[in-house]
């Protein structure tokens, strides 16, 4: 076993690595943007691991064999002869095997070549180089394939570039807090070591093409294939919001009486773990509208959206699996809570929300017109209907506030729905599979219903200049809210 001498290494290692030298979770997780050096820490330290522990073969692997010669192989090379430890280490170029004079090894094999990766026994820890090529079952396999006997930890070290906000990696590592496992993430802010004619190509980018910036040079989780909407006005504005924590979260109480609930119980409990999200607290005699959408094909999510309609600002979000019956008492609640909002629930699989709320004495709900069956008159029903017309207009009309208003979004999961919300080979705009579209549903409602919204402008506390009222299409009476 050879010793390298410790005092070198903070020289020799990017601050926010150096302490990772000692980490022995199971998994460690290195994301990053370009030249952040997450890939060389990872070399780093197998090298390290290698000259310093015993009975070692360490396992680097890749999606496909052959590009490791040029990156993790070459890599690991170029560390030994930086380090001055060449006579200490032997290669066999042509199987991509480096051996320390200590018998420790470390082998190269690629996903795409299974009967190498079969024939290998006595693995100790492992390195994934661009472990976002992997799907999950290519890392499953990889895990339990970790079992070689040694007194040292084991460990699985993944190291990758920002990939689709629907990765695996991420619901994986990211989303939750997975046992055993410790993330890193980092940016070209944290290399010490990048040159400085590499820091003003990547910082060029801040004007050129900002979300190649946002995505590839500050490691912010991006997007792959055809969004809707602008996925680099989405991206950023998740990067803004990534620090900002929403008002309160929480759950309405009641009681119950009579079948009916008693709206002077109504009261919002904080709940961490709550299913209702306040960004913005309700304001005294403004006006506030309600989206809805209800669990149905492909979903298993009820959600809700609440506006300011003098803005189309969200303010809160509702979000959670429900009985249909507490997820209309909930809405009937929440639309109490924001000043009697106009309230649209989606009618497309089911009516119950709607007539629940009429039942409990709610009226105030959006109002579509649909042809009667005998007489072909028009009438009045309660919610809002998507059809092959309805959709593509409130589509529409969001890309375009979110071309013109992103600021108006306030949550951060309804934002990443809508950048996995894409066009299908037919062309339909569409949640890309193992996603959900409820939120930008129920949102899309919400700014579609707003011209329906009534409010007495002597009820503002401040009166609004006339040209703010000309603005909004009013005139000093009751008139409707328009979509701004």
């Amino acid at each position: 076993m050879y010793h390298i001498d410790l005092t070198e290494l903070p020289q020799l290692t990017n601050d926010t690595f150096y302490p990772l030298y000692n980490n022995d979770n199971r998994y460690l997780v290195l994301m990053g943007g370009g030249g952040s050096g997450k890939s060389v820490f990872a070399a780093q330290k197998i090298i390290y691991r290698v000259l310093t522990e015993d009975n070692h073969k360490i396992l680097v692997v890749r999606k496909v064999a052959k590009t490791s010669r040029q990156s993790t192989f070459s890599l690991l090379r170029a560390i030994i002869n930086s380090w001055g430890l060449s006579e200490l280490f032997s290669t066999n170029k042509t199987e991509m095997e480096i051996t320390c004079k200590n018998g420790n090894q470390i082998i190269h094999a690629g996903l795409d070549d299974v009967e190498k990766l079969k024939s290998i026994q006595g693995v100790t820890s492992i390195w994934i180089e661009e472990a976002s090529e992997l799907l999950p079952e290519d890392f499953r396999q990889l895990d339990i394939r970790l079992r070689g006997q040694t007194k040292n930890y084991k460990q699985i070290i993944l190291t990758f570039n920002p990939v689709s906000i629907t990765h695996w990696l991420k619901k994986e590592f990211f989303d939750t807090k997975k046992p055993k496992a410790v993330v890193s993430k980092t940016t070209y802010k944290d290399n010490k070591f990048l040159p400085k004619e590499d820091i003003e190509v990547l910082e060029g980018f801040k004007e050129s093409d900002p979300y190649y910036y946002q995505v590839y040079c500050l490691g912010q989780w991006g997007v792959t294939g055809k969004t809707i909407f602008n996925s680099q006005k989405v991206s950023i504005r998740i990067h803004q919001l990534a620090n900002q924590k929403p008002l309160s979260r929480g759950y309405f109480i009641y009681s119950y009486e009579n079948e009916k609930i008693v709206d002077k119980s109504i009261r919002f409990i904080p709940d961490e773990t709550g299913y209702i999200t306040i960004h913005e607290d309700v304001k005294e005699n403004y006006p506030y509208v309600i989206g809805g959408d209800t669990a149905g094909e492909g979903s298993d999510y009820f959600a809700g959206q609440v506006l300011d309609n003098t803005t189309g600002k969200q303010v809160a979000i509702l979000h959670h699996q429900f009985d249909e019956d507490l997820y209309t008492k909930q809405m009937y609640c929440l639309g109490k809570h924001y000043n009697m909002a106009l309230i649209g629930i989606e009618t497309n699989y089911s009516t119950y929300p709607t007539m629940e709320l009429s039942r409990l004495g709610y009226y105030k709900q959006y109002n579509r017109e649909v042809p009667d069956t005998f007489t072909g008159k028009l009438q009045k029903k309660y919610g809002f209907h998507t059809t092959k017309l309805t959709r593509p207009v409130i589509i529409s009309n969001g890309v375009e506030i979110v071309r013109e208003a992103t600021h108006i979004l306030n949550d951060i999961k309804t934002l990443e729905e809508m950048l996995t919300f894409v066009r299908n080979e037919q062309g339909r705009a569409e949640a890309q599979e193992g996603s959900h579209d409820d939120l930008i549903m129920s949102w899309l409602i919400a700014q579609h219903i707003r011209e329906q919204q009534t409010f007495n402008v002597s009820e503002v506390p401040i009166k609004p200049p006339e040209k703010l009222l000309d603005k909004l299409g009013m005139t000093k009476n009751k008139k409707s809210f328009k979509t701004i």
